[in-house]
Formats: structure tokens, sequence, C-alpha cells
């Protein structure tokens, strides 16, 4: 997982990511491009979305609404990154990372409820 998501942030990163402590810095700075990044990441996050939908299927209304719910909710939130400012504090930024952790466990959730398409 941490692989692939360097993979993906190498591409909208300016070069500040190494592949190692103290090792050459990689980006291709989509990021000075915020038009550009928000499509491309919307992009990448439909096509996910998309991919486990056509690979999965709902075993009740749990399976089928809590992951609509939970597509809604990170969208939300990716777009609550862009409108409001960053955490006031260091306490505001780790109880904001701290409540992330749900995530998971939202997802898993959800996904006890899907099984896979024959």
């Amino acid at each position: 997982m941490v692989v692939s998501h360097w993979l993906l942030d190498v591409v909208v990163h300016r070069p500040d990511l190494a592949l190692y402590p103290g090792g050459p810095k990689f980006g291709l700075g989509l990021w000075n491009y915020l038009a550009a990044t928000l499509l491309l990441e919307l992009l990448i996050f439909a096509g996910g979305v998309f991919l486990y939908w056509r690979a999965t299927r709902p075993k009740d209304r749990i399976g089928r609404f809590g992951l609509v719910a939970l597509v809604v909710f990170l969208l939300l939130l990716y777009g609550s990154s862009l409108v409001f400012p960053p955490p006031f504090n260091v306490r505001a930024l780790a109880w904001g990372a701290l409540a992330t952790l749900i995530l998971p466990l939202w997802a898993w959730w959800v996904d006890r409820h899907r099984i896979a398409r024959a």
C-alpha cells in the first residue's frame, strides 16, 4: 500500500518525495495546476470505486447503502480539505488525524456486507 501511494503521489507532489531517507527527491509537480490535480485525483478515486462496485455485490442493505455513504463521506472529506483552512494548531491536527482512523473500520464493515461477483 505504501508503494502504490508513493507512485500516485509522485505525480502530484513537487519534488519532495524521497525513495529512502536522504535520497534524491522526486515529484512531477501537478499540484502547481489545481484543476489538473483535482481531475486526476477524482478520476483515480472514481476508477477505484467503479472497479470495486463491479467486482462485488451487496449481500444486504448495509452493503448497498453503506458503500454509497462511505463514498459520499470520502468525497465530502476531500472537498472540505479544499475549502477549509488547515488546522490551527498541532492538537487540532492530531485529533483530525485520529478521527480518520474510523475510515478503515468503516470500509471493513461495508466490505463484510458485500461479496465477490461470480
